[in-house]
């Protein structure tokens, strides 16, 4: 027999309909709880850091002081212990709040799980570090002509009074906001390294010069290292950071552009139900009862919903992988997850453009005024799928399908 749904309970709510996550069904609700008054408050101001170009200093700070800079960490140091796939929830609503803070503290995410795959002694260090508030930015990209795919310009070299680290690196996304830097460098026989170093340090300048037309608040730009002293138990050889790095690094990208529809999709149907100004020939007199206008946000809502839930499935897919550290399945599921997230990349991608970009037939042009803040969708969107370009994705999904041949693994970016 069907509902009866003309006689609903007083004060029935349905909520928003994007789905429940792992955070959200987990037996520890605490992180959840615990950061969606902070995420509100971030996106309360959100338009007005845009805005002004504000870099979001203080909501960082909220984030760390919540502990929600440390939902990896695991519950015997002091972190909340949350899986992957709850981490990557999370990400979505902290993108739904502001894109720029996900982008900012994607390297220390991405460092945290390589502590969480590290030897013991360093293990013991840094999640001491992490579970109590340290953040990490990363330098690995170089610019320029020295800036090669091989090698690093930037240099660690061995004096006489110890380790010293000199070079430029530009799209050091999060280091403005961090503690410390995890960096890319060459030794002196040029066999890549990655090196830690102290953010405060004398000799390390870390600049806000990124003037992208999205993700203004991320502070991507220059970091330079001046004969910056380096602790001997702070040098790596250097590879993949932790063996399914390229996975996760592009599964964050993921979940900030479905963050970053959701964020619209509600926003405009906000707008659409306060606007009161129509147009002669729409088929009703109120925007909010126009067919049309109606169907436009339904579309962009369905957009978001799917690029949450492409993120969810491959978010499970690396949880995975990232759980067969050890055993001889590693290799196989973390190319599987790779294979997922690339297929998903291209996806989502495309649905997050044009979602951003179909938001405006729904309203007037009163909604491209910078004051509404509705064009950083697009523009975040559309950076961040600028990153690792996408065209290159379905080429290596369809070589695998056609030929069997797995990802490439670890790449870099440079002069060839």
């Amino acid at each position: 027999m069907p509902f009866d749904r003309t006689n609903l309970p007083a004060g029935f709510t349905v909520g928003h309909a994007w789905g429940h996550g792992p955070a959200a069904n987990s037996a520890d609700p605490a992180p959840a709880v615990a950061s969606a008054a902070i995420l509100q408050r971030i996106r309360a101001g959100s338009v007005e850091r845009e805005i002004e170009r504000r870099l979001p200093t203080e909501e960082i700070a909220w984030l760390r002081e919540g502990g929600l800079t440390a939902l990896r960490v695991p519950k015997e140091y002091g972190g909340a212990g949350l899986s992957l796939a709850g981490l990557f929830e999370f990400l979505i609503h902290l993108s739904e709040a502001d894109s720029n803070l996900t982008q900012a503290l994607r390297a220390h995410f991405g460092f945290t799980e390589h502590i969480l795959t590290s030897p013991a002694q360093r293990r013991n260090v840094w999640l001491a570090r992490l579970a109590k508030g340290d953040l990490v930015g990363a330098a690995w990209s170089e610019t320029g002509g020295e800036a090669r795919q091989q090698s690093f310009s930037t240099r660690l070299t061995q004096e006489a009074d110890g380790w010293r680290l000199s070079g430029n690196k530009f799209y050091t996304t999060g280091s403005l906001y961090a503690d410390w830097i995890h960096v890319g460098a060459s030794n002196a026989e040029g066999e890549p390294v990655a090196v830690t170093i102290d953010r405060h340090a004398p000799g390390v300048d870390v600049i806000d010069d990124w003037d992208g037309m999205g993700q203004r608040l991320t502070a991507s730009g220059t970091s330079r290292f001046t004969n910056v002293a380096v602790d001997p138990a702070e040098i790596a050889s250097e590879a993949a950071p932790f063996y399914y790095s390229e996975a996760f690094y592009q599964l964050v990208h993921l979940a900030t552009l479905a963050g970053i529809g959701r964020a619209a999709a509600t926003d405009a149907a906000a707008a659409v139900a306060a606007r009161k100004r129509g147009y002669s020939h729409a088929p009703a007199a109120l925007p909010a009862d126009d067919a049309q206008l109606l169907q436009v946000v339904g579309r962009v809502r369905a957009q978001a919903y799917a690029a949450g839930a492409i993120v969810a499935q491959a978010a499970q897919a690396l949880e995975r992988a990232a759980g067969a550290a050890g055993r001889d399945d590693a290799l196989a599921l973390t190319v599987e997850a790779e294979l997922e997230i690339w297929q998903a990349q291209t996806v989502v991608s495309q649905l997050i453009l044009d979602a951003t970009s179909d938001v405006f037939d729904a309203l007037g042009a009163s909604a491209t005024l910078r004051s509404a803040g509705l064009d950083r969708y697009w523009r975040n969107a559309r950076t961040i799928t600028s990153h690792n370009p996408r065209v290159y994705k379905d080429r290596i999904v369809g070589n695998f399908a056609v030929n069997g041949t797995v990802p490439p693994g670890q790449w870099r970016i440079g002069v060839a």
